[in-house]
């Protein structure tokens, strides 16, 4: 059973690797490389574990373990949450208990006795994985977003914190949770490590890679010619169009004719409005209709027109329209805001 779970397993683990690598230019470069290396590290796991080796029976892979999978796993996150591009260099220090471990593990393959010092040394270095996984759990529940990771920090949480309660307490000549015990702990890991990679699988089936990897953002005005002299100029033609000549009167004024009135090609009016002004060309437009609105209003005291007809005359064109847009601005409908007005004039 377990043999068959790990064959499934390692092939679902191949193809996770595959599709990742195949598309590797659309994620941002540090994720990549870090799940990437996850990844990889829980196939050898897979592949060599002391105690579960798919190929070659009694041999002690020291190297094919789980522990930097799980470091790996700590990095990840640690990068997916600060967004970083580069690797920084004290972050390789998070891989010296790895690097103390594996040398503990070659000296216990060649020691013919048990070594105190040695063993008491293995459980602290299995204890700042443990340390990682919890790191990690905080880091996730603290964010208040849903991850995908939680869902195997916590299993592999409580895996590694019994595990490394049993080797302190055989360490010290106690008996140690059976259920828990070497045999157990792997194979209970193997299962969850399957399951990963079968939801893995199945999100990057469903084209759903965003929920994996985060994506670079690709900037659709890379190839822009424009330089701040010409920025600054075209804000400034823009907002005097609105500002002076008052083109948001036009209920059918569209970018084609701020394009034509102030000389600007169609693609820098977006480029402007979206990329140095944050904003659309719509909104852009809709906020001066929102504030021209307001202006009048204030003047309308007497009440000589409705709301419609002050909201026609400054360029909307239809009722549900222009709520929509005035809440959205406002956070009030025009109604609600025309009462606030008459109860301060009061």
């Amino acid at each position: 059973m377990i043999k068959t779970l790990q064959i499934i397993a390692l092939f679902q683990g191949l193809f996770v690797l595959v599709v990742l690598f195949a598309n590797r230019k659309e994620y941002k470069k540090m994720t990549f490389r870090l799940i990437f290396g996850a990844l990889v590290s829980i196939i050898l796991y897979i592949i060599g574990d002391d105690e579960n080796n798919l190929f070659f029976e009694g041999v002690d892979l020291f190297l094919f373990d789980s522990s930097l999978f799980i470091t790996f796993l700590f990095l990840f996150f640690r990068y997916y949450n600060n967004g970083k591009e580069s690797f920084a260099k004290l972050d390789y220090l998070f891989f010296i208990p790895n690097l103390i471990y594996f040398i503990i593990e070659l000296i216990e393959i060649n020691s013919q006795s048990e070594n105190f010092i040695v063993e008491i040394i293995e459980v602290l270095i299995e204890f700042t994985f443990f340390a990682y996984l919890c790191i990690l759990f905080y880091s996730i529940i603290t964010t208040k977003r849903k991850h995908w990771i939680l869902y195997f920090v916590i299993p592999i949480s409580i895996l590694f914190g019994f595990a490394s309660i049993n080797d302190f307490l055989l360490a010290f000549g106690y008996d140690a949770f059976e259920i828990f015990n070497d045999q157990n702990f792997n194979t209970y890991l193997l299962l969850i490590i399957a399951f990963l990679f079968y939801f893995i699988s199945l999100t990057l089936m469903n084209k759903k890679m965003n929920d994996i990897l985060p994506k670079i953002k690709k900037d659709k005005y890379n190839n822009s010619n424009l330089n701040q002299e010409a920025i600054a100029q075209y804000k400034t033609d823009l907002i005097n169009s609105m500002v002076n000549d008052k083109m948001y009167l036009n209920p059918k004024l569209s970018i084609h004719d701020l394009s034509k009135r102030n000389n600007i090609p169609r693609q820098y009016i977006s480029e402007v409005l979206n990329e140095y002004m944050n904003t659309s060309f719509q909104d852009f437009v809709n906020e001066y209709r929102v504030e021209e609105f307001i202006n009048r209003l204030k003047n309308n005291q007497d009440n000589q027109f409705t709301l419609l007809a002050i909201a026609l005359d400054v360029g909307f064109n239809s009722k549900s329209s222009f709520n929509a847009i005035f809440k959205k601005f406002k956070g009030l409908t025009p109604t609600e805001y025309n009462k606030t007005i008459l109860k301060n004039n009061k």
